[in-house]
């Protein structure tokens, strides 16, 4: 099982390329269920998740050829082309969905072109309950039928598909990224209201459109759907990745470096430019995407609290901890999304971090010196914290486990030892 070792203290200096949001290709892979015709996405990142759902797509039927990639060897920039002509099954089996959760996503599409799905009840990072009720019960209301049987949803739409006013209990990106791809083939007029805003649904709403889906309130809460009878084929490019943006951020700023993050677009990180900002991080436009550096001496202790877009990201929650880890100053970070999502508290704790959980927020006081340690990965998210703890921490810092970076993170190892970091990945 592979490991990353650093050795920290070096601050980064250099170019890193943004890669393609991990979690807007997603869903626009999924919308290629909806379609006989060819969708290509260009910009894809070369990433666990994205092999999985490919592995899933394949065996509904979907025919996928891969092309492109970066000069220097990488996979940045690869284009897919992915055409479902036939679907030759609609069951999703557990073996495949339990790697990822998103693979729960088939299920809408497959009713929505099918009248039938069988999907396993999914998988992925253990960071808290993540209901696929509230998808089950939006779909109801389209005129699914519904049973849960042996760990499968069985879903059924003898009649067809109806539009209705959904309206969700609490915000969903995942939800409100599948019923927005299956109203696209309901009959009449589907609205989806308290739904997601994250650029990620955004993305695949002009995604459909290209396709010919008929969409009003894109980036909005509510977004008005009218049903058409097929979508065609489209070419779309995948948005850049906010979260590995703001992850390299504070790459960046925990060794007190400067990075141009290439690429990067700033107005998907307001929420993350403000924080930083107010933690004595600077990180400007630039024409060829974003330059961070840490203003002053120190990164001062700053507060933040996750929530829905536009506010703080959950998915930088972890990052924002670890370079609080090495402020000046204490920081409060408080969750909203998830109930379990500071597994990384204790391997943070082990490199001489003082971190304080109550509850759904932790008191992070900043020390003067981090230590390199052993450390686990728990989730995704999780690991990449340690990571950028152990680019500040003196000594060696090995963390295991790190096949949840490999879901969402690209060549990170690579990325980061081009900017100087000491970084290896080896197989323990």
């Amino acid at each position: 099982m592979d490991a990353i070792r650093i050795r920290g203290g070096r601050p980064l200096r250099g170019t890193v390329r943004i890669g393609g949001a991990k979690n807007a290709a997603l869903p626009l892979m999924v919308a290629s269920l909806l379609t006989e015709e060819t969708l290509t996405l260009g910009n894809l990142p070369h990433l666990t998740d994205i092999s999985t759902l490919a592995n899933l797509l394949a065996q509904h039927g979907v025919a996928i050829e891969l092309a492109g990639g970066a000069p220097n060897g990488g996979h940045a920039g690869r284009v897919m082309s992915l055409t479902a002509g036939e679907i030759v099954s609609t069951s999703a089996p557990y073996d495949l969905v339990r790697r990822m959760r998103a693979s729960v996503l088939v299920m809408g599409p497959l009713l929505a072109r099918c009248g039938e799905a069988r999907v396993s009840l999914p998988g992925g990072c253990a960071i808290g309950t993540r209901p696929v009720d509230l998808h089950l019960n939006a779909l109801a209301q389209l005129g699914a039928e519904v049973e849960l049987s042996e760990g499968y949803i069985q879903l059924a739409a003898p009649r067809g598909l109806q539009g209705a006013h959904i309206v969700f209990p609490v915000v969903s990106v995942g939800a409100t990224e599948n019923l927005l791809m299956t109203a696209c083939l309901a009959k009449g007029e589907t609205v989806l209201a308290n739904a997601a805003r994250e650029p990620e649904v955004a993305d695949l709403a002009r995604c459909l459109t290209a396709m010919g889906a008929r969409i009003d309130g894109v980036g909005t809460d509510t977004l008005r759907i009218q049903g058409v009878d097929r979508l065609h084929g489209a070419t779309h490019a995948v948005l850049p990745d906010r979260i590995e943006t703001g992850t390299y951020a504070a790459a960046a700023a925990i060794t007190g470096g400067e990075l141009l993050l290439e690429g990067a677009q700033g107005a998907h990180l307001e929420s993350v430019i403000d924080a930083f900002a107010r933690a004595g991080v600077e990180i400007a436009e630039t024409p060829d995407g974003l330059r961070v550096r840490r203003a002053g001496a120190a990164i001062a202790g700053t507060d933040a609290m996750t929530e829905p877009y536009p506010g703080f990201p959950t998915d930088m929650q972890a990052q924002f901890m670890a370079m609080m880890t090495a402020a000046d100053g204490a920081a409060m970070i408080t969750e909203t999304i998830f109930e379990n999502r500071f597994m990384h508290v204790p391997e943070l704790c082990r490199m001489g971090a003082n971190i304080t959980v109550h509850g759904a927020s932790a008191m992070v006081r900043g020390q003067k010196r981090l230590a390199g340690a052993p450390v686990m990965a728990t989730d995704l998210r999780a690991s990449v914290s340690l990571v950028i703890a152990g680019l500040a921490a003196e000594g060696e810092t090995l963390v295991s486990r790190v096949y949840h970076l490999d879901r969402g993170y690209e060549r990170l190892e690579e990325k980061l030892a081009a900017c100087g970091a000491d970084i290896e990945r080896i197989r323990t």
